[in-house]
């Protein structure tokens, strides 16, 4: 039974990285906020291209930047740390100057904006996990990843909030907008560098090679690829859903995306303490059946119409949102306390592999299946789900043991100015394997 980790607000900044880090993560998201949501309006109405062909410029954005994630996960096995972070906020800042620079048009700069856009936002959630779990250990790192993540979903909600309010502007303020995304990845890159996090390699196994291959996760990586479809339920399927089958107000899919947002910043590091208490292997073929149970409700929910249907599915996507934060906290938890300290990287490269499919292919999928009807749609997200969360919760860990401490695995050394000398301490400790 592993121990659980009370909520101290200073510890979790340490175990983040640091104040200063932490001032990063937040600059860096609030630029996202301004631009990402609303890329698409920006090659419509900016740039003077069809809605099909932005549409196809982002999503092959996204795609072949995830051939850069083996390349990041080499990088971090290396031992580089705030280096990372800062290149995949720093890379985005080329993607927004692009971005400024394109003529009205013209598609083909638009594509390499969006894939240089891609590119760090597909490099950012390894790296960061890399950083932490080299500055934390045990469950103050889960507790520390879960409040990275409530960090960045807040500057995320109120970047898109401001940038709502300026859209009156049109394409002028939509200009501004990229323009000041811009400066606020170039700020947050330069914060995230100014913390020289830095881990020593870690000694590979004895007998085997330094450069030898992460653990396969086989299991978890095909299941987190299901699993990652809920992350776009309340942007995709729900709006869909709640317009063209029970023809609600627009506001309704509003509603539910905000709600989203605040449960996600409320409870994501409360939800992630509380389940410290089981074995995070557990607890994510727990989030599993969640989602597989609010999927259930919303077929249920579909089938009201009328008046009912849509606060029906508004109740539910409450339940989907707490699926969603058991998932988010333990699935990339689960895959740090996996991985051999000296593949670390390339383990966490190899699960953004699998995130950035499940993103990439879900809008295509849930689309399609919503086009099929509610039963296609809920009932096949369902099975899927179940599927993905048996296979979690069968599939054997296969623990290194290192320097004859079985079950043990070394972090790397850190040396930071940004970083108290307890952070430091705890970033050399030895960590004991705890229950999965």
């Amino acid at each position: 039974m592993a121990i659980t980790t009370k909520i101290r607000p200073r510890a979790l900044v340490r175990a983040s990285g640091g104040p200063r880090y932490a001032v990063a993560l937040a600059v860096d998201a609030l630029g996202t906020g301004l631009l990402r949501p609303f890329l698409l309006l920006y090659g419509v109405l900016v740039l003077r291209l069809s809605a099909s062909a932005t549409g196809i410029a982002m999503t092959a954005g996204v795609v072949v930047a995830l051939v850069c994630m083996p390349a990041v996960g080499r990088w971090l096995d290396q031992g580089a740390r705030s280096t990372v972070v800062a290149a995949s906020m720093l890379v985005r800042v080329v993607g927004v100057a692009l971005l400024l620079a394109t003529p009205a048009g013209h598609g083909w700069p638009f594509a390499a904006a969006a894939l240089f856009l891609g590119i760090g936002n597909q490099a950012w959630p390894a790296a960061h996990a890399a950083l932490v779990a080299t500055v934390a250990h045990g469950r103050e790192r889960d507790a520390a990843l879960a409040a990275g993540r409530a960090l960045r979903n807040a500057g995320l909600g109120v970047g898109a909030l401001l940038a709502t309010v300026c859209l009156a502007g049109g394409p002028t303020a939509l200009r501004a907008l990229a323009a000041v995304t811009g400066l606020a990845y170039l700020a947050a890159g330069a914060l995230a560098w100014s913390v020289r996090l830095r881990a020593r390699p870690a000694i590979a196994p004895a007998g085997g090679r330094a450069d030898g291959p992460a653990p396969r996760m086989r299991a978890l990586l095909a299941a987190n690829v299901v699993y990652v479809f809920c992350l776009n339920v309340p942007e995709i399927a729900l709006p869909l859903v709640l317009v063209t089958r029970l023809h609600a107000s627009p506001v309704w899919s509003a509603a539910v995306f905000v709600a989203n947002t605040v449960l996600v910043v409320a409870l994501q590091v409360p939800v992630t303490v509380l389940m410290s208490r089981f074995s995070r292997r557990s607890v994510l073929a727990l989030a599993g059946v969640v989602l597989a149970v609010s999927y259930l409700g919303f077929l249920a929910a579909t089938s009201l119409g009328g008046g009912w249907g849509a606060p029906a599915v508004a109740l539910v996507s409450v339940l989907c949102t707490i699926g969603e934060i058991i998932y988010a906290g333990s699935a990339t938890a689960l895959v740090t306390a996996l991985a051999p300290a000296h593949v670390l990287g390339r383990a966490l490269a190899r699960f953004q592999l699998s995130t950035g499919l499940g993103l990439a292919v879900s809008p295509a999928a849930l689309t399609a299946l919503a086009s099929r009807g509610s039963t296609a749609l809920w009932g096949s997200l369902t099975a899927a789900t179940l599927l993905s969360a048996s296979a979690v919760a069968t599939e054997k860990d296969r623990v290194t043991r290192l320097s004859g401490h079985p079950g043990r695995t070394p972090s790397g050394c850190v040396s930071s100015a940004a970083v108290t000398t307890q952070t430091k301490q705890s970033a050399v400790a030895r960590q004991g394997v705890e229950p999965r």
